[in-house]
């Protein structure tokens, strides 16, 4: 397939895949499989994410970020390698980095409400007294978009040529994040490393992503021909892109997505700047070994067989959140 060299991410209707015009559904996926092969990012609209509860959830993370860092770190949980409630500020870095991007954020993760075994994995979530809101809000958006990227994983399958139904049982109850992030104004830019960006440039670990329309600009994509692209997420819209897990899993058919956040101008550097994504994730015993469809002598394996759980330890490591 020839690189479609785009100016902008395309924008789908995740409508035209959920309704019942097979034509529109075929289509859908079609472009999307090109959009992913091109530029690796997609808007999807008439996603289950009202304007309306993205507003609530942004109105209560500021309110968050807002508070003393005294308050915040009583929500930094030693023992948890990050994946539940606050992380301060510069402890993350890119794969390959040493350098803490300029941002703090909070992590949302899976409730189990049934008896699946897979409970046992998971921490338990870390609500902040000061905002007694935060934990209904916050976990309604958790499964609005846990149902859209369902429905994304469906029309990937079927791009894929595996049946619609194909990452269901594998993302039932998943390792999924949600994840609020605030790049914090810089008042004194002299006093931060000189290689310090808001995040340095990298691919995701997880399936998919699912970003809410930013505050602010700065996103930016790395295109195919190596040109940096800006990524603005529309009004009623998310960006969905493809993470390292599904690049892995598909032999690199489906490559993950580079993209960063750079630093605004300076006399914008006293600004902030607020983030949601959601880290769409399988179960840990999900293996990421190549799918038969996706080797060839062409195509020859690129990587080892591991399972999602493993892979994420590794990379949690890699970043910095997680002691080896």
């Amino acid at each position: 397939m020839s690189d479609i060299l785009y100016e902008q991410i395309p924008s789908l209707d995740l409508a035209d895949f959920t309704g019942s015009d097979m034509v529109k559904k075929k289509k859908f996926v079609a472009d999307l499989g090109s959009a992913y092969n091109n530029i690796g990012f997609v808007a999807i609209r008439n996603h289950y994410l009202s304007d309306d509860l993205s507003e609530k959830l942004y109105a209560v993370i500021k309110k968050f970020f807002a508070l003393p860092d005294e308050v915040k770190q009583k929500y930094e949980i030693r023992g948890l390698a990050g994946q539940r409630g606050y992380v301060g500020k510069g402890k993350e870095h890119a794969k390959g980095r040493n350098t803490g991007d300029l941002k703090e954020f909070y992590h949302i993760g899976q409730e189990v409400e049934d008896d699946d075994p897979i409970k046992k994995e998971y921490p338990a979530n870390v609500w902040p007294d000061e905002l007694p809101e935060f934990k209904e809000i916050g976990l309604e958006v958790y499964r609005k978009l846990e149902k859209t990227g369902v429905y994304m994983l469906r029309a990937i399958a079927l791009y894929l040529g595996l049946p619609e139904n194909y990452f269901d049982n594998k993302v039932r109850h998943g390792n999924s994040i949600l994840r609020p992030i605030h790049y914090f104004p810089i008042t004194n830019p002299e006093a931060v490393p000189a290689d310090a960006v808001r995040a340095a440039e990298h691919g995701d670990i997880n399936l998919i992503t699912l970003l809410m329309g930013a505050s602010a600009d700065g996103l930016e994509v790395l295109r195919r021909d190596g040109k940096w692209i800006p990524i603005t997420a529309l009004p009623e819209q998310l960006v969905v892109n493809v993470g390292d897990m599904l690049e892995r899993h598909t032999n690199k058919k489906l490559k993950s997505t580079i993209h960063r956040v750079v630093n605004p101008p300076r006399d914008k550097m006293n600004t902030p700047r607020y983030s949601i994504p959601f880290f769409m994730h399988p179960r840990s015993e999900m293996s990421l070994a190549a799918l038969p469809s996706c080797v060839d002598a062409d195509h020859p394996k690129l990587w080892p067989d591991i399972t999602a759980g493993e892979f994420l330890n590794e990379r949690l490591a890699e970043i910095g959140l997680k002691k080896n």
